[in-house]
């Protein structure tokens, strides 16, 4: 590690601590060349999740992605948008369990499971779009499988 005053790589590390529950360890370091200390972070590397679309192609998961379809879905319903986030942060903690690549179906498929839970109409919209509920024996078959 290269000191940010000197720029030496001569360094020691003087403590080392977990931090954001585990996730992350502190190190306090002591540059060996002008004895500053500083701090560095050390974090897992994020694993790539894939998504593999209908058509064979390959999409990296996107977070904002997933957020922005079930915001459509939740327009002018009673849903918070800390509630919005804890679905997509479980959407995505499952697909990174079953990762590192996930189809697109998968993922619909957990964002309806968590919608039905949430709101019902919201869980409605979403399959619109998604199985592509196209006439009232669709929307009714959907509305008693739920």
């Amino acid at each position: 590690m290269k000191c940010p005053w000197c720029k030496a790589d001569d360094d020691r590390v003087v403590d080392s601590r977990p931090v954001d529950g585990g996730e992350s360890i502190r190190r306090r370091r002591e540059c060996g060349a002008c004895r500053r200390r500083y701090t560095t972070f050390e974090r897992v590397e994020d694993v790539g999740l894939v998504v593999v679309k209908r058509d064979g192609s390959k999409d990296p998961f996107e977070r904002e992605k997933v957020a922005g379809s079930v915001r459509k879905a939740i327009k002018n319903r009673p849903v918070s948008d800390e509630q919005v986030e804890r679905l997509v942060s479980r959407v995505e903690e499952r697909m990174r369990r079953k990762g590192p690549e996930v189809t697109s179906a998968q993922v619909g498929v957990a964002v309806l499971a968590d919608l039905a839970r949430l709101d019902q109409v919201a869980y409605i919209r979403f399959a619109c779009v998604y199985k592509v509920l196209q006439g009232f024996n669709d929307f009714e078959r959907e509305l008693v499988s739920h």
